[in-house]
């Protein structure tokens, strides 16, 4: 049997929930594209099954920010996916700060665990800083999930080289969330 991994592409397009914006770039833009990348990436895998929380650049989900995120968490739970991943870009006010960073519930879960891999991985492929895997307890998505879940923070669009990476390798950012998820469930890359 397939692992299902629900693939969240963070924010709207417009309106309620839209993402940062920095450097000429929409996290939202962003955010859709990587996430269409890596569930083509793992529906290509026959050891995966993805779904996408916007299947199409317009899709808006929910009125308002909480019933956009509930929307996506209530997606994942009632497929049910066996992960979650919730796909964003950062934003900073200074421009300096850069890198990639995971965010999960708690430490020692096998949420934390998989954090470890995709960050790892997406360092690897893309050049990234390594941030860390961070706790927030906070976040919805990570809360109100029934399963393992990550909130990826590809990198910042506030800062510039970050920022040309968001624009020029996308397909790296999947790619390397994707090895990621190999590294994890200890799998061969497809030959």
């Amino acid at each position: 049997m397939s692992i299902r991994i629900f693939v969240d592409q963070g924010h709207n397009p417009s309106g309620p929930n839209a993402g940062a914006e920095g450097n000429g770039l929409r996290e939202q833009d962003i955010t859709y594209n990587v996430g269409i990348y890596l569930a083509k990436m793992l529906n290509d895998d026959p050891r995966f099954t993805a779904r996408v929380s916007r299947p199409t650049p317009e899709t808006v989900l929910g009125t308002s920010n909480s019933t956009s995120l509930q929307a996506r968490v209530n997606m994942a739970n009632s497929w049910p996916a066996n992960y979650f991943l919730s796909i964003h870009c950062n934003a900073n006010t200074n421009p300096a700060i850069n890198g990639s960073e995971m965010y999960v519930f708690r430490t020692n879960t096998q949420s934390y665990w998989m954090a470890q891999h995709l960050l790892n991985a997406v360092v690897q492929t893309v050049g990234t800083k390594d941030n860390g895997v961070r706790l927030n307890p906070s976040l919805y998505v990570l809360r109100r999930t029934t399963m393992p879940a990550v909130l990826v923070e590809l990198a910042y669009l506030t800062n510039t080289s970050d920022a040309q990476k968001l624009r020029d390798d996308q397909k790296e950012f999947a790619q390397g969330i994707y090895t990621g998820l190999l590294s994890y469930f200890g799998l061969p890359a497809l030959s």
